[in-house]
């Protein structure tokens, strides 16, 4: 796939969700994408090579004792079911194995992601409504 397909595919996700901001690592490649006003100048910074993933706050590493759920897919990431719905799981929540933690939407299929541990969960690591790539850390789990 070459870049301006991505570029496209990203804005498409973009809109179709009404993000305002977007950050994700496909392959090498880092992208940001900001919406911004109309008439707004438009300016251009090159990415740092080492870029974080769009899941994962740089410098963040889990404690021994906690076990991380990863995205099986790529998809946008919802912590509920509606915009108007309360989380599935907040950071604090116990959860038991099995329990269902949030929706990852991909090519408008609703894939729900339960954990395979029990524990509380410690972190949430993505945004609602971020799009995260397969393998992104989504929650820590701790005892």
């Amino acid at each position: 796939m070459d870049e301006r397909q991505t570029l496209d595919e990203l804005l498409a996700i973009m809109h179709e969700h009404d993000l305002d901001r977007l950050k994700v690592k496909v392959g090498d490649a880092y992208y940001e994408l900001v919406r911004r006003e109309a008439g707004a100048p438009v300016s251009y910074m090159a990415p740092p090579s080492a870029a974080p993933s769009a899941a994962g706050a740089p410098g963040m590493a889990a404690p021994a004792n906690v076990k991380k759920v990863t995205a099986p897919l790529t998809g946008v990431f919802y912590r509920s079911p509606s915009s108007d719905a309360e989380p599935f799981v907040t950071e604090g929540s116990h959860v038991e194995s099995g329990a269902l933690l949030c929706i990852l939407e991909a090519m408008k299929l609703f894939n729900e992601i339960q954990s395979e541990f029990a524990g509380t969960v410690v972190r949430i690591v993505p945004e609602n409504g971020q799009l995260v790539s397969q393998g992104d850390e989504l929650f820590w789990i701790g005892p």
